[in-house]
């Protein structure tokens, strides 16, 4: 249990410790030793750097372990904690003394009257700390070389999207949380074996024009009622936990490298942007869950085995279970097209893209006209190679 409450009372209890006890989030510098100016994260190394006279400074190397967590004590920890609300923190800017505010969800970004980086520690209301992370390894130019790549290979896409393609595209870096589960899973089902046997029937079949009568082997399937247990152990189940971008893009930009994960560092989010979780701890698990069922559901029919399987029920139980919670890098931006809005994404590790895109009307109807087109040909050279067939005598050896 003191693990699981260790994620997020630690924050909670080093603030405790100091002078001033906060209810809101407070800010963190990385002033530079040559000029005091705010140092940003360099993107692709262990370095911070100044935009102003260039001095780099080396990120510490954390000699802390990344751990898992058990859920089941989380989730009873959380159970048992009074309900808090996101406090919208209020910021200011200690480079131009300008007063903001963050979303609730953000964690760090920018002043937005001077460009300043801001990074901002986790208040109480945050339950769950990120532990460890993936930094950078693209740069903003790599990236833009991979999205100008990615729109120009885009089938029908109207013409005019090439214009966006353009060297100034201005990229967003950002971390978003996710959740990573374990799982030991225990399955027992019931379903049946189709198991392929043939017979002779007679059947009428269409020969040289005409229909004829012949015996032929008929493929048939005998079931037979099965049950059986299957087990499999889940590793490092990836779920997101932020709604800012559409889901169905965010998961499908794996590989992810977790294996190259790091403890975390607000070192590495100085200058990016990252937000705090928004889904729930047990909300990620459903999903996770709903991942899992489908390779379980997958391993069922393997053991099942036969030539078709038919699945009547599965029911899992779940041991072992843990979780981390990890932030991961993407640049994202967007562009408008004939009035729309459209997202694109950059996995910050590959240099993977995925995206909201545009189709062409125009070229889509060309496609179809000439598929139909040559659809219509081939129909009208097999309808004359019937014809000539047919004005010849049928010959049949006996």
């Amino acid at each position: 249990m003191a693990k699981a409450l260790g994620i997020f009372d630690t924050a909670k209890k080093n603030l405790a410790n100091k002078k001033n006890v906060i209810n809101e989030r407070q800010e963190q510098r990385f002033p530079c030793e040559q000029c005091g100016a705010v140092l940003r994260y360099a993107v692709g190394q262990e370095s911070l750097v100044c935009d102003y006279c260039n001095h780099q400074q080396a990120i510490e190397k954390s000699t802390q372990t990344i751990s898992e967590h058990s859920l089941r004590e989380a989730l009873a920890a959380l159970e048992r904690a009074p309900d808090q609300t996101n406090e919208v923190p209020h910021i200011g800017c200690d480079s131009c003394g300008a007063h903001f505010s963050y979303d609730a969800e953000q964690r760090s970004g920018e002043c937005p009257f001077c460009s300043a980086p801001v990074v901002l520690t986790d208040g109480e209301s945050v339950r769950f700390r990120a532990e460890s992370l993936l930094p950078f390894a693209v740069t903003e130019k790599q990236a833009s070389e991979a999205y100008r790549k990615w729109l120009k290979s885009l089938w029908f896409a109207p013409s005019k999207l090439k214009r966006y393609a353009r060297a100034d595209q201005s990229l967003n870096g950002v971390y978003l949380p996710y959740w990573t589960y374990d799982s030991d899973t225990s399955s027992q089902y019931r379903g049946e074996r189709g198991e392929t046997y043939f017979v002779s029937e007679w059947v009428t079949v269409v020969q040289n024009g005409r229909r004829v009568r012949r015996r032929q082997q008929v493929p048939k399937v005998r079931w037979h009622r099965v049950t059986g247990r299957v087990g499999r152990h889940f590793d490092d189940v990836l779920i997101g936990a932020s709604d800012t971008l559409p889901r169905q893009i965010t998961d499908r930009l794996h590989p992810w490298d977790l294996q190259a994960l790091v403890p975390y560092d607000e070192s590495y989010l100085s200058g990016l942007r990252s937000e705090v979780y928004q889904v729930p701890l047990d909300e990620g698990f459903d999903r996770a869950r709903r991942v899992m069922s489908a390779k379980i559901k997958a391993d069922v029919r393997a053991d099942i085995g036969g030539d078709y399987q038919r699945v009547h029920s599965v029911n899992t139980r779940h041991s072992g279970t843990t979780f981390k919670h990890i932030l991961l890098p993407l640049w994202t931006a967007a562009f408008r097209f004939s009035g729309k809005h459209y997202r694109f994404v950059i996995n910050g590790r590959t240099a993977k893209v995925l995206g909201e895109r545009p189709y062409s009307k125009i070229k889509i109807a060309l496609v179809v006209v000439a598929s139909l087109t040559a659809a219509g040909g081939f129909l009208v050279i097999a309808s004359e190679g019937n014809l000539q067939g047919s004005s010849r005598p049928a010959t049949y050896g006996y």
